[in-house]
């Protein structure tokens, strides 16, 4: 006679598959994985995956909305740590590089992976545009506080970009043999808002 599965039972096999898939999407790729290894890694018969999930995208979209989720936490909670608007800034780039660094598997899931972000997949895509928000605002609200003269939409995707950068180069293991990544970041982050930084209002010279 089959166990009668408790709320716990179906929440702790239904995390766990999570954690197992999250770890094989971010090393094998999508097409590398298949819900008969899932099943393998868990122990359990090919079938039992499909009572929690539809399916093997469906599996996908969930891990990755789990992981903007804790993404997008971890950026809201180091914004409520900044003082400044500049401040805030900076302490949601450290999150977001510190995160990459803790969670490699989380984030190629979330940004290596393509897969629609659509009606589909309604969590994920709440929680996507979640995490792009807090990456993003950070250079709308310099524009509002007048520390900056340039497009903030322009500027925040670039600093996005910039940080994207920097963990596909460590990922990748390229900076091995280069400079210090905190160090690194730290140049990159004070050169780009060097850049776009509000010039100083020019005073005429007294006759």
């Amino acid at each position: 006679m089959p166990r009668y599965l408790t709320e716990k039972d179906i929440a702790d096999f239904r995390a766990e598959l999570c954690r197992v898939a999250t770890e094989r999407f971010a090393r094998f790729g999508y097409e590398g994985v298949t819900m008969r290894q899932l099943a393998e890694a868990l122990g359990c018969s090919p079938k039992t995956p499909y009572r929690y999930f539809k399916d093997k995208a469906d599996i996908l979209a969930t891990v990755r909305a789990q992981a903007f989720a804790r993404f997008a936490d971890t950026l809201e909670a180091a914004a409520k740590k900044g003082t400044t608007v500049q401040d805030r800034g900076r302490k949601v780039g450290e999150a977001y590089l510190r995160f990459a660094t803790d969670h490699p598997h989380a984030y190629r899931i979330m940004f290596e992976i393509g897969q629609p972000i659509d009606k589909e997949h309604p969590d994920l895509a709440h929680e996507a545009q979640r995490a792009h928000g807090f990456i993003t605002r950070q250079a709308k609200e310099m524009a509002e506080a007048d520390l900056i003269e340039v497009d903030p939409i322009l500027y925040g995707w670039s600093l996005w970009a910039a940080m994207h950068g920097l963990v596909m180069l460590r990922q990748a293991g390229m900076l091995e043999y280069g400079p210090d990544f905190a160090s690194l970041a730290n140049f990159q982050g004070a050169l780009m808002f060097k850049g776009a930084v509000k010039a100083p209002a020019k005073t005429g010279r007294k006759q």
